[in-house]
């Protein structure tokens, strides 16, 4: 065997099936579609990988339960009282994006939340979305302030003009 066998037989490039092109080329009058039935039209749709063939499908025979708000849910992250204490001098204002940059907060999350676990001995100025009371406590305590970022403003809805109605 040499190396000028071993590709005869096989074609790289192989010629796209012409249909409906007459009953001489073998695929002539119904296009390989055979006669009638759903599929034999054109734009009929092939059934998708999950069509059981009539019966109830998987999913819809499977019971719904449980609730996700997971579509509106805010991400936040989260910091103890206790774990400020050792990474911030008497004095810091901190922040999100200080404890992102300082490197002790990673992730995407846009809202900070200030827990209350641990003990704060410094004076800190905290900015913050959310404190839990003990967490407030523990900051105001030791001498420091917080600050709650407001959330942003709910949008007015005009009261003169009358809601949309769908046509009956």
């Amino acid at each position: 065997m040499d190396l000028t066998t071993v590709s005869q037989g096989v074609h790289r490039l192989k010629k796209k099936k012409r249909v409906g092109r007459g009953i001489g080329s073998g695929h002539g009058k119904t296009g390989s579609r055979g006669s009638k039935g759903q599929y034999a039209s054109a734009g009929a749709k092939m059934f998708s990988s999950l069509f059981e063939g009539g019966q109830m499908p998987l999913f819809r025979r499977s019971p719904k339960r449980g609730f996700s708000h997971a579509t509106w849910d805010i991400p936040a992250m989260e910091i103890n009282v206790g774990d400020l204490e050792g990474v911030t001098q008497a004095g810091d204002a901190v922040d999100l994006a200080a404890l992102k940059a300082s490197g002790i907060l990673k992730g995407k999350a846009e809202h900070l939340r200030v827990l209350g676990n641990g003990d704060l001995t410094k004076k800190l100025t905290v900015k913050a979305h959310h404190f839990t009371k003990s967490a407030r406590e523990k900051i105001e305590k030791s001498g420091g302030t917080v600050e709650l970022i407001p959330p942003p403003k709910k949008p007015v809805r005009n009261k003169m003009k009358p809601p949309k109605t769908r046509p009956t």
